[in-house]
């Protein structure tokens, strides 16, 4: 689910670095149903190490009030946190139902939530104005570069994990379909990429 440390970028805390929740994943990989209340814990590792744990409790049987509920241990006391994240869904124009996950800061629909080290709940990219490690390693940046260069043609902000903007006004909906499907190729190669360097740092 991710990795958890102090790294920073030009004075910014990483993205990289930071444990995160990702409602998609925890859909693909059985940790939340559509239709159902699931609860357990989600495992954070740093390279090797066990990097910390987050209780949750999803609870996605009525998407107008849907909700994800985590439990977890914030700052140098251990103090603990609850938080409540709100959950939507869109439909999207190819088919389906997609689960997001709501910014508590901006209010906006994000793809992943981040708990960068000092912060006190999880928030968007955006909104914690992370960087990523990604970008400055040789070889590893050309599909980060790709996606970026997608959400700034289509007007959104740039970064692993925000979003695509909404259909621009007089664009073909068969267009920016295959700008979302092109899209979620590209966060796919960008999350495995990202897996891959958690696990050699």
């Amino acid at each position: 689910m991710g990795g958890y440390g102090s790294g920073r970028s030009g004075g910014r805390r990483l993205a990289d670095t930071s444990l995160y929740v990702d409602i998609g994943w925890m859909l693909r990989t059985g940790h939340a149903r559509d239709g159902a209340l699931m609860t357990g814990t989600l495992h954070w590792q740093y390279g090797s190490e066990p990097a910390g744990s987050v209780a949750f409790s999803a609870d996605l049987t009525d998407p107008e009030s849907a909700s994800l509920d985590l439990c977890y241990a914030c700052g140098p006391k251990g103090e603990a946190v609850h938080q409540r994240i709100r959950l939507c869904t869109t439909v999207p124009h190819f088919g389906g139902r997609r689960w997001w996950a709501i910014c508590p800061y901006r209010g906006t629909r994000a793809l992943k939530l981040y708990l960068p080290a000092g912060a006190d709940c999880f928030a968007s990219a955006g909104a914690l104005r992370l960087a990523w490690r990604s970008q400055r390693i040789p070889g590893a940046d050309r599909p980060f570069e790709a996606m970026f260069r997608l959400q700034s043609r289509l007007g959104g902000e740039t970064g692993f994990g925000a979003l695509l903007p909404r259909k621009p006004k007089g664009m073909w909906r068969c267009t920016y379909e295959r700008h979302w499907k092109r899209y979620e190729a590209l966060d796919d190669v960008c999350s495995a990429t990202m897996d891959a360097i958690m696990r050699r740092l």
